[in-house]
């Protein structure tokens, strides 16, 4: 039982050494010319129009964080699919009720206006 971490911990070591001594050889191996050019602000092609440690407005994370629950619950959909020929009628019960509750919450943000960029 012991023996299988073992063999993870070996390979989590393994792979941080090889890292490690790529982003080494690529470090001393290039060489190094940084000038002003390559040191300034790189803000979508044009030259940043104020500071770049400026503040974002609520929106940007909020969107951001609907993002990331609606692909987590789409996550959640992979598994069912692979088995979907093998499941009980209480397995498709159950999803369809998820599905139900993503799709509410999804109308509720649509409502409250949450997805408009405007």
């Amino acid at each position: 039982m012991f023996i299988e971490y073992v063999l993870i911990f070996k390979y989590f070591i393994f792979s941080f050494i090889v890292a490690f001594v790529l982003l080494s050889l690529s470090y001393f191996l290039v060489y190094q010319n940084p000038n002003s050019e390559k040191l300034s602000i790189y803000e979508c092609g044009f030259t940043p129009f104020e500071d770049s440690r400026g503040r974002f407005e609520v929106r940007f994370y909020i969107v951001a964080i609907l993002f990331m629950i609606f692909d987590l619950e789409i996550v959640f959909l992979f598994p069912w699919i692979v088995i979907f020929d093998s499941i009980s009628y209480i397995t498709f019960l159950t999803m369809i009720v998820f599905l139900f509750i993503l799709f509410i919450g999804f109308f509720y943000e649509l409502i409250k206006g949450a997805l408009d960029w405007e």
